[in-house]
């Protein structure tokens, strides 16, 4: 049977859904994010991007680029309900379904064709239902591997389709490039230039034992398949696990730890909210460090007790940041998880029963109940200033 996966993006997702909210952003140059001074960007819309403007830029600087745009705080609450929404509907396509950020998926669509057609047939169909459902766009990749269909997602966009079929992995690598290949970035390509690297077609020409020698045992790996069009296996994992995590690339590595923090603070609410809508509570926090030259370290740390609050959550993955982070390389990749959870009704330890426990846990639901209603909080900005807003 023939491989078929869909990656979907949502288009400028963040933006995307402040326009359809606000009639009167569209078309025009908007920039989502925190207001503050140590704000980022976390999305624009294209009439944005047209002013050099992209995700985790400091705020201060979007606005120097672009001093008429539209500034709005993001509202993530929101954001993670349309996201919930966009998945349900994937998950009518395919009963693999994997998300891996907010506003991404694969899809397996092998076997499905009796059901939705040929690949591309289907992929408009599913193209259809999202903007039917919800009223915004969303750019489709297929492809043989997740790999190739992430990459064959951005070609294209917004409102992207693009298929990449079985044996033209290699041209469609060729095609786009090493700048426009998925994984390497500004760094690495300064790497392979110095090197005198400049196409797929040249790093073909070399041997994965010079590729380990010359770039080290991650990136040579890296490099080699995916000048074959080969999937590195950056996305492989079981659609279900014992675990909830999020984990973000950066267009930009990062080397501001206050920026590094906002990111691990926004992670640690967003793992906290899917363990409660889950019924799940765990006794491990995880991060993950991707650096430029795709070295990735991980580390966790455990105790007896669950934890229940997304302050708890920051506050040990803060410190395996710390204890972690070679600050002498900036990060492309961050990511948080909750390990070894198991479902909220099964007994742990008698702390669980202790009343400080049962008031952060019962605080966190309050949390998640407020921002389903739409209502506004602030939460976990006593760790530090980054008069960081979270709206419900």
């Amino acid at each position: 049977m023939e491989q078929v996966f869909f990656h979907v993006d949502m288009d400028a997702f963040f933006a995307s859904v402040e326009s359809l909210d606000h009639s009167e952003y569209r078309g025009l140059p908007l920039i989502v994010g925190g207001i503050g001074p140590r704000g980022v960007v976390s999305s624009c819309s294209y009439e944005a991007r047209a002013f050099g403007i992209h995700s985790a830029m400091p705020m201060f600087k979007a606005r120097q680029l672009c001093p008429n745009g539209i500034f709005v705080k993001g509202r993530m609450e929101r954001y993670s309900q349309m996201s919930r929404t966009i998945i349900g509907i994937l998950q009518t396509f395919s009963p693999c379904v994997q998300q891996i950020s907010i506003d991404e998926a694969f899809l397996d669509m092998s076997g499905t064709q009796r059901l939705f057609g040929p690949p591309k047939e289907a992929a408009r169909k599913l193209k259809d239902a999202v903007r039917g459902q919800t009223g915004l766009v969303i750019s489709v990749g297929i492809g043989p591997s997740r790999y190739i269909a992430k990459m064959a997602s951005s070609y294209g966009k917004p409102d992207g389709l693009c298929r990449v079929a079985p044996g033209k992995e290699i041209l469609f690598i060729d095609t786009l490039g090493l700048k426009k290949l998925w994984g390497i970035g500004d760094s690495s390509l300064k790497v392979l230039h110095q090197h005198r690297i400049d196409t797929p077609e040249q790093i073909r020409t070399m041997s994965l034992e010079y590729l380990i020698r010359t770039f080290g045992d991650a990136a040579g790996h890296f490099f080699h398949s995916v000048a074959f069009g080969k999937d590195p296996g950056i996305y492989t994992g079981e659609v279900k696990s014992r675990s909830i995590s999020t984990e973000t690339t950066f267009p930009v590595d990062l080397s501001d730890i206050q920026i590094i923090r906002q990111q691990l603070l926004r992670m640690s609410h967003e793992v906290m909210f899917r363990s409660l809508e889950e019924h799940v509570i765990g006794t491990t926090v995880a991060i993950k460090l991707r650096y430029g030259d795709f070295t990735t370290v991980s580390a966790q740390e455990s105790r007896d007790t669950p934890y229940y609050s997304a302050e708890e959550i920051f506050a040990a993955s803060s410190r395996l940041i710390e204890s972690k982070w070679n600050k002498l390389q900036s990060i492309r990749l961050l990511g948080v998880g909750l390990h070894n959870v198991v479902a909220q009704d099964k007994p742990q330890q008698q702390e669980l029963f202790d009343d400080g426990f049962k008031r952060k846990r019962e605080l966190e639901k309050a949390v998640l109940a407020l921002r389903n209603k739409g209502r506004v909080i602030e939460k976990a900005t006593n760790l530090m200033n980054l008069n960081q807003d979270f709206e419900q």
